[in-house]
């Protein structure tokens, strides 16, 4: 696996989660530095060896309008 990709979303209650595409991984943190340092060791113990050389971080942000 070359790359992974994570599904980044503000969490309801504050903070940020994040959930990879094609793996099993989901993590949380309050901060964006801190859920960056959350993903790589999340990655870290699910692959023991021959992991992704990227890791991709996709930011999704909803916006609900009234008409």
């Amino acid at each position: 696996m070359r790359e992974i990709i994570f599904v980044v979303e503000e969490a309801p209650e504050g903070g940020f989660t994040a959930r990879a595409v094609g793996a099993a991984i989901f993590t949380e943190a309050d901060s964006l530095a801190e859920l960056r340092a959350a993903v790589r060791e999340a990655v870290g113990c699910h692959f023991d060896t021959d992991g992704p050389q990227l890791i991709r971080l996709h930011f999704v942000r909803d916006e609900v309008l009234t008409a």
